[in-house]
């Protein structure tokens, strides 16, 4: 095949492509990419020493769904949650997280978000805390980045 040729047969290839991902998105079926968290003391309001670390992935939908899950270790948490605050401030629950296991905490099925927390995530105005019996108010947290 000449040169000329594989360039038109990689050029088909690629608007095929393109075309699937557009109908595909167009048809309702919208791709979120999940925010990568890592959980720490140094994040909390005020920060707090400790050697715990957490670890995990937030996914919101473009429907304002909400799903994923954090894994901690080093800490025996006794809940974890989303809240609504930017970062260096505190702010209150809108998600609570669900206990799998000894150290994973899930967002319940079918978790959403109104208008308004869904602009707060938008705005990187959402975060991730587990709290302890060592430090109630929280022992690791991270935002969650759009």
């Amino acid at each position: 095949m000449s040169i000329h040729g594989s360039f038109i047969t990689s050029r088909r290839a690629v608007l095929a492509a393109s075309l699937f991902v557009g109908v595909w998105t167009a048809g309702g079926i919208a791709m979120a990419a999940g925010a990568q968290l890592t959980l720490s003391g140094a994040n909390e309001v005020p920060a707090v020493t400790t050697s715990a670390k957490g670890s995990g992935t937030i996914t919101v939908g473009d429907d304002k769904s909400v799903s994923g899950s954090v894994t901690t270790s080093g800490i025996n948490a006794t809940m974890a949650h989303i809240h609504e605050a930017p970062a260096g401030k505190n702010g209150p629950v809108i998600i609570p997280l669900e206990k799998k296991g000894d150290s994973e905490w899930a967002v319940p099925a079918n978790a959403k978000l109104n208008d308004a927390q869904y602009k707060s995530y938008k705005d990187g105005n959402l975060y991730v805390n587990v709290h302890s019996d060592a430090h109630k108010g929280g022992e690791l947290r991270d935002q969650i980045k759009p």
